[in-house]
């Protein structure tokens, strides 16, 4: 990306600075779907009482298993919303609530370009890696890994945008 001369040019800087910022766009509408979808989820989780959730994993499964008893996949999910107790129903309510409800309203506000958001996003996602770290260390789930993974690109991203915004736009070095 740099000139035969190793300088970076002020076309190339604009055009960089151009693509981190789609790039942050696109992560704002990825975080922003997940967030609605996990708040959605913690509504659903709220209201329904826990055989409405038996009869729709049994709903779900039915079909697939006239046809093979021994699906994997159907037993597996039927099996999980019949042992997922009241105490876990509240938990992952109260849980998918605050935090994709909490993601969603940092969402909005970055998309606005409220400034102060840009730093408060940031404490907030590092919180968030903190947390799926810790549950990291109890299960080693590659699904956490990846979702740090991500928020740890949204915290670059959100970073360099802040700067933009702030007028400190990406400045690699001059050689």
């Amino acid at each position: 990306m740099c000139s035969p001369t190793g300088a970076w040019t002020e076309p190339m800087r604009a055009r960089l600075g151009r693509v981190l910022h789609a790039a942050f766009e696109a992560s704002l509408l990825a975080k922003g779907l997940f967030a609605a979808a996990e708040t959605l989820s913690g509504l659903v989780l709220l209201v329904l009482h826990q055989g409405a959730l038996v009869a729709l994993a049994q709903r779900l499964t039915a079909h697939e298993l006239s046809e093979d008893a021994s699906d994997f996949l159907a037993n597996a999910l039927l099996h999980a919303a019949q042992r997922f107790s009241v105490e876990a129903q509240s938990f992952y309510a109260l849980y998918f609530l605050s935090h994709g409800g909490l993601k969603l309203i940092v969402v909005v506000l970055l998309a606005r370009g409220v400034l102060w958001a840009y730093p408060g996003a940031i404490v907030l996602l590092s919180a968030f890696i903190l947390y799926q770290l810790h549950l990291w260390s109890l299960d080693h789930s590659v699904v956490l890994l990846a979702l740090t993974g991500l928020d740890l690109v949204v915290i670059a991203l959100t970073w360099e945008e802040w700067r933009r915004r702030r007028g400190v736009s990406f400045a690699p070095p001059r050689s």
